[in-house]
This record gives structure tokens, sequence and C-alpha cells, in this order.
């Protein structure tokens, strides 16, 4: 594939995305191995799950002699990549440069950061050779300068740097660079020096130590002068026995103000509260600090306790640098929305001269999101309040979004043959007719991306066969509603010895892999037919190719079983996910890594080690070939299947990205995390285009609808969110469930959301109903008042509830015939 002239980058270290694939890929092309190593000599060796590729060169990184070098190269690189021109089809080699991993998370100068978004989409399998380039992502891949206070850009959109499992602001690493010329380089090699020495990457330290000439004891002082002075915006002078007054005073502000003013202003006294915690810690106050949180911690609201908790265990200035909460405050500002009204309301009490304090933290750390109208209620303003760094910036969400389902090619539907009346014996065929269930997605959606917006793999015959199969199916579906229910099947997983973490269905319904504690994979077929493995390479050389059951006769019929087991992971299977063809499964691990399963060998394929930390959720794209995953470090990363570097880094939240949901037209992914906001990424430029709040809670499940406008979000606490993505508005709060929700699942027209969890009960609810309730093109200007649905609330938005005999409910999925399957282990 053609860069135009981008400059390919030698690696420097392969050891933060692990062990490179074998170079024979799932579909027997070559691996694109051979380009990322041009001057080293591959040496592969057998290993149990994964080939291991070494690198031998008398200079790995001659190209790379300074820090400065590897910015300017990676700079030139992004600016020279073509934009997405469709998916043209070539013959040639497949391989892409790709930046390796190592690079993309160490680079901390103040230029823009080899971000993994740099790599290019690579090219597809032998069936199928898309060769277009995504464009770099303005927002996800670049390092962002501190926002001036009440700025008009959202702090957040700046992109954390992962440091050990946290994140820093680029404004750390740039104190003090404009007074000393020769300390920018300096302190930017000092910093990667101690991402190496953190993630324990010898080799390449030592290179770079001796390409830089830095000496051991200067290391890791730079960094610790600069973090320190990002921290000294809390120096005071000021008495620390009036802090607590300062505070009480604003509280009472607060309590006393008008009604239509007090639930807008009261957003400002968690950020506050906490900023002027941190003022009394780095001033050395322990005590008065102690009593301070002693006193107005307890009194913040309930879904802050836990960050309080983790605040509290910071009594010393030297615990500031390493506290998570601390460092989430410091990358990003924290935002909150008034109206006109009240933000002068607030002005007039902070141009008081006794409340300089108060207004210092205002201007310096929380920015104020003024909107023109009516104050909002107090319904209104719980109901989007929770995320740990306050509401979305109203700009944030104004970026359009392509929700719409692209228009789908007409399937011509053969009806069985039968035999004719006539005594001839000779079938006769029915008519053909279309699938009308398709009907209406034949139609061009106005609100759907252009087609080539993101290259696709071409469709193979086996895939056309399994869209006209869909296609008989639909034309059996039941349609649900209040007066037709759906029949649910559930499995129970007994006599199990060790619990299951994770439970996944395959589409059409014939296979159910449960991931283990014990590091296991364990698929399950569903129907009377057994799973069967690919015969020997010597024994398929006697099949007949020619033959019209060619794929029957590849398979041993003499090994098949109903159960398969995958072993290969480290550490307890966090997720699992089918791909659309029916040919690999994706798994998540404890481990770290990433595996893609081949449903045809029952073996490993590939290891994806992209993430440093435990993976929470993976996730196959509706069309196959791209996934996504998530997990500890608090980044989702986008995938192909022949690529064992990331295509993206969608960076952004403040704690660990518990869950990720692919798009119905697979151009944006959704995330939920520990920090209780969601997110909508858009795959082509890798930014973050939906930041929605409203979760008190961490987020575990995530659904869209069929028609692709709204996302269902769901987690601990039982609580289910409806959000409008065009809008980015929360619709509704179902509250009915009394655990964490673990499972949401949309029926195939979308009339009905089920939803399962820790309190072993499915509950079926009515979304057709509640999305009527909306005028949805008012909707997108001005926020609705959010519908609240209980049990035993007479709104009808809840159908029915079923109880399971003591069994949490791991996974939901509606068939193409609008069945339910639900599985669960034992409590």
């Amino acid at each position: 594939m053609s860069t135009e002239g981008a400059t390919a980058l030698e690696p420097m270290d392969t050891s933060p995305c692990g062990e490179p694939p074998s170079q024979t890929l799932p579909n027997g092309h070559s691996s694109p191995t051979d380009s990322l190593f041009p001057n080293g000599e591959i040496k592969q060796e057998a290993g149990a799950n994964d080939s291991h590729i070494k690198t031998e060169s008398p200079d790995t990184i001659a190209s790379v002699q300074t820090l400065d070098s590897v910015v300017d190269q990676v700079a030139q690189q992004q600016q020279q990549l073509p934009q997405l021109q469709g998916p043209p089809m070539r013959n040639g080699d497949p391989s892409v440069p790709i930046l390796p991993a190592e690079t993309q998370n160490s680079t901390t100068s103040e230029r823009t950061t080899a971000s993994a978004n740099a790599a290019a989409f690579p090219s597809t399998n032998g069936r199928y050779t898309p060769q277009s380039i995504l464009p770099q992502s303005s927002t996800a891949s670049t390092e962002q300068s501190a926002q001036q206070p009440n700025s008009a850009s959202d702090g957040r959109q700046s992109t954390p740097v992962l440091v050990n499992g946290g994140t820093t602001n680029n404004s750390i690493l740039q104190a003090d660079l404009k007074t000393e010329p020769q300390s920018k380089s300096e302190l930017s090699i000092q910093a990667v020096l101690e991402f190496l020495k953190k993630h324990n990457l010898q080799e390449t330290e030592k290179i770079l130590k001796r390409e830089s000439k830095v000496s051991p004891l200067a290391d890791t002082s730079g960094l610790s002068r600069e973090l320190d002075g990002d921290m000294a915006i809390y120096r005071s002078e000021g008495d620390p026995d009036a802090y607590e007054g300062v505070y009480e005073s604003l509280k009472t502000f607060v309590e006393t103000a008008l009604d239509s003013y007090r639930h807008e202003l009261s957003v400002i006294l968690y950020p506050c509260f906490v900023h002027m915690y941190l003022e009394l810690v780095y001033n050395n106050h322990s005590r008065q600090a102690e009593s301070f949180m002693e006193r107005f911690g307890p009194v913040q609201e309930e879904y802050f306790q836990d960050d309080i908790r983790q605040l509290s265990a910071v009594r010393r200035r030297e615990q500031m640098a390493e506290s998570l909460l601390m460092q989430n405050f410091r990358s990003g500002q924290y935002t909150v929305r008034m109206c006109k009204d009240t933000y002068n309301a607030l002005k007039r009490y902070l141009s008081d001269k006794r409340n300089a304090s108060v207004n210092n933290i205002v201007q310096e750390n929380i920015f104020v999101d003024v909107y023109e109208g009516i104050a909002r209620s107090r319904q209104q303003v719980e109901a989007v309040s929770g995320s740990a760094m306050g509401e979305a910036n109203k700009q944030m969400n104004k970026i359009k979004v392509f929700f719409g389902l692209p228009k789908e090619p007409t399937i011509i539907v053969e009806e069985e043959e039968e035999i004719g009346d006539d005594g001839d014996g000779k079938p006769k065929k029915k008519k053909s007719k279309k699938d009308s269930s398709m009907s209406k997605k034949t139609r061009a959606d106005p609100n759907a991306p252009p087609s080539n917006r993101i290259p696709f793999p071409e469709l193979r015959d086996a895939d056309k066969l399994d869209r006209i199969n869909a296609s008989k199916d639909a034309t059996k579906r039941v349609r649900l509603g209040p007066g037709s229910l759906p029949s649910i099947c559930f499995y129970t997983l007994i006599n199990s010895h060790l619990q299951a973490c994770a439970v996944e269905i395959n589409d059409e319904a014939s296979m159910m892999a449960v991931g283990l504690q014990d590091s296991r994979i364990k698929v399950f077929s569903l129907t009377p037919s057994k799973l069967k493995a690919m015969k020997s390479a010597q024994d398929l050389e006697t099949v007949d190719r020619e033959a019209d059951d060619v794929l029957f006769r590849m398979m041993d019929e003499k090994n098949a079983s109903e159960a398969k087991i995958l072993t290969g992971h480290q550490g307890p299977v966090t997720s699992l996910s089918f791909s659309s063809d029916k040919q690999f499964l994706l798994s998540g691990s404890e481990d770290g890594t990433i595996r893609l399963w081949s449903l045809l060998t029952w073996s490993n394929v590939v290891a994806y080690k992209g993430h440093v930390f435990p993976v929470w959720s993976v996730q196959f794209a509706p069309a196959g070939y791209y996934f996504a995953s998530c997990g500890h470090d608090r980044t989702a990363r986008l995938w192909a299947t022949d690529s064992y570097q990331p295509l993206r880094v969608f960076a952004g939240h403040y704690s660990d990205v518990d869950c990720v949901q692919f798009h119905p037209n697979s151009n944006y992914v959704a995330t939920g995390s520990t920090d209780r906001a969601v997110r909508l990424w858009d795959v082509l430029s890798g930014q973050c285009v939906r930041y929605m709040t409203g979760h008190k809670s961490t987020i575990h499940s995530l659904a869209f609808s069929s028609c692709g406008r709204f996302l269902c979000s769901a987690g601990v606490g039982g609580r289910i969110l409806v959000w409008d993505i065009h809008s980015a508005h929360l619709l509704a709060d179902l509250w009915s469930h009394t655990d964490t929700v673990h499972q949401l699942s949309f029926s195939r027209e979308g009339t009905i959301l089920a939803s399962g969890g820790m309190d072993c009960c499915v509950k079926v609810w009515d979304f057709s109903k509640l999305v009527s309730e909306f005028d949805l093109d008012e909707m997108s200007s001005n926020a609705p008042m959010v519908r609240v649905a209980t049990e035993g609330s007479s709104d009808g938005f809840l159908l029915s509830s079923y109880p399971t005999k003591s069994t949490s409910v791991l996974a939901l999925h509606f068939t193409r015939r609008n069945l339910l399957l639900a599985a669960g282990s034992p409590v």
C-alpha cells in the first residue's frame, strides 16, 4: 500500500504489543512482518499457540538517533497520509508500515505523538484487499496543550498519555520549556526513559540512553521537577484554618439561592471540595486537610463517595502525583452547565473578596458551559450528573453523527422446489419474491454514512449465502410487542466447579462459547450437529476439490463432538465475540491479551498484545474483519484481524473502559467506563463525537437499537439509560433491576428491549412505545424531560419479568426469528 512519500520508521521494540502473529494468517495470506523489519533477520520459533518472532539487526533503530527525529518523522508521516478514497483493489504486497505500539505510547514531546491512529487500515486477506488509508485522527492521537480557564474548548478532548495505568497531560511535561532551550529534548527523553523503565522495556531503554547520552542520575529528576511544577497551582499562603469557613459559606450560598438557580449551582460543590482539599495537602497542612475531609466528605453526593475515599488516602504532597483522581483533575477541567442567569448569580458571589480562593478554583479548574434559556429543574440536573469529570461540553456533542444504516442490496429469495402435479416428476419452482422484511432497509437513509466511508471487505460467496439464509429466516420472524411477548430459552451452566466469566451466542444461534476463570474457553453446539474440525493437511490432499460437497468432505467426522475446549490464555477469560462468518472467535482475558481462534481448526491463530493491562471487553464489527477491545489501561482500540497492532486508539476515559459495542453501520464504537460516562467514537477519525453522562456507577453493558439512532447503557445499580445519539440527549431511565445489569439485547426489528443481570431476572421492555412518546425532530434542539420507568409504574414500559432459578444472566440474544436465548451461571 502506498503512503505517498510517508516515511516508514523501523520498529524500536515490539514489547508493548507482545509477540506478532505467525507469518501465515488465518486465511493463508502472508504476514506484513517482512515490511516492518526491513533491516533485520526474522526468526520464527514454533510455540504452543503463537509464533515468537525475534529481530536481530546490527542497528535496530539506526534511523532514530534522537527522540526529536522520531517525532519529526512521525509528524511528516501523518501529514502525508492520503484521504480515504474507497476500497480499491490491488494484487500486490498487502503489508503496510505501522508504527510500533511502544513508540505510540512512549512519545511525550510537545509535538504530535506517535499514536496508533497513524496506522493505516491494512489490506485484508487473499479474498479481498481494500487498500484505502484512514486519515489521521485530529483529537484521539494528538497531544493538546493545556486549556485556558473557561476556554471554549473542552479540556477532556486533550488526549492523556498513558503512564503505568495512569494518565498525565502533556502540560505536565512542558513547564519551563520556554526558559531552557536545551531542556525540551532532555525532559522528553527522561519522560520516555521513565515510561520504558516502568514497563520493563530494557532493550529500548538501553539503546535510547546510549543514543541520547543521558546520565543515569538524571533519568527521573527532570520528570519529578515537572510534576511538582504542574501541581504548583495549589501553592497558597492563605490561612489553612479558613478553608472550612470558606467552603461552608459556599455551601450556604448554594442552599439559600433561589429555587430556580439552586440545582445548577449545586454541581460546583464537589469540584471545589476536591481542589480545596488538594490545596491543603500540597501546602503540608495535614491536620486541616483531615478535618476538612471529615467534615465535608460525607455530605457529597453518594455517587462521588468512591472517589472521595480514594482522595482521602492522599495526605502528603508526594502522594499527589500517584493519585489517580489527582491525575484526572489535572488532565482536564471539570465541566458544569448552567444558564446565563445562574452564571450571573455565581459571578456576583465570587466577586466578593472574601471568596477569592473559591473564585481562583473556579477560574483555574472548572469549565462553566453557559447556555441561553431558563434554568434546568432538579430532575434534569440530577439525570445527567454523576460523571467523574462533570457534564459534557455542548460543543463536543454537536459533531454530525451518521447514525443511519447504509442501503442494502435487494436479496431475491428462491422458494423451495416442489414436484409438479402433471405426473412427469419434474420439479417446478415457485415464483421468486423479494424479502419484505428488507424493504425498509433498501431505501436510502439520509442519515446513513457514505458506502465508501470505511473500507469494508468484499462479500464472499459464503457471506452472500448467509445473507440469503438470514432473509429466509426473516420471512418467518415473529413481530414482537405488548400482545406478543418473546419466547425465552434459558441455558444454565450446571455442574461447573469454576464460575463462568463470559458467555456468548453466535448470530445464527448454533454455538455458545463460555469463558472460565481457569483461562479455558468451552464452545458448545446448540443444534443436533456436532462441532467438527478440519482434516489434517495430509488428509486434505485426497479430497476431490471439484466435488459439490467439498466443504463437507474437508471436515473430520470421526472427531466431531458436542463441545470443544480452547486453551491458551493465562488468566480468566473476560469477554468473547463470534465473527459474522462463523469462522473465528475472539477472546479477551485478564492476562492482557486478545486471542483469535479458528473455528475450523479449533486452535489459536493470533495473540494481540496491545493492551498492557487486563482486557475487559472485545467485540467483532457486524461486517467482521474489524474488532474493538477495551480494558484497564483506560483505552479502547480498533483492530483488524490480520494486523497485530491497533488501527485506532480511543483515549479519553478517566478510568477503566469496561464495555465496548459497535454501531450497526460499523462506523462508530461506543464505550462505557468506570468513570460513569458513555462515549461514542468515530472509527474514521478516532475522535470522540458524543460524551454522555448520567450514570451513577460503573457501566457494564451497551446495546444499539436496530435503527442505529438509540443507545442503551446499563451497569452497577440496575439502571438502564436510553440515549438519542443524534442529539446526545438522555431520553429515559428504566429502573427495575435490583442488582448489576450485565446484558442488553434488542429484538430484530427493535420493538423490544431485553435486560438481565445479577439479580437473576430477565426483563422485557416496550421500546417502541418509549420512543413514540418523543418528538424526535424537536428533541434535537431542546433537551426532553427524562422518562423514569420503575416496576409497577403505570407507564407500561416494563412488559414482563422472568425470574430464573438463582442463575445470573450472562448472555441475551435474539435469534433471526426473534426467539430470545439467555444463558447464565448459578450464583
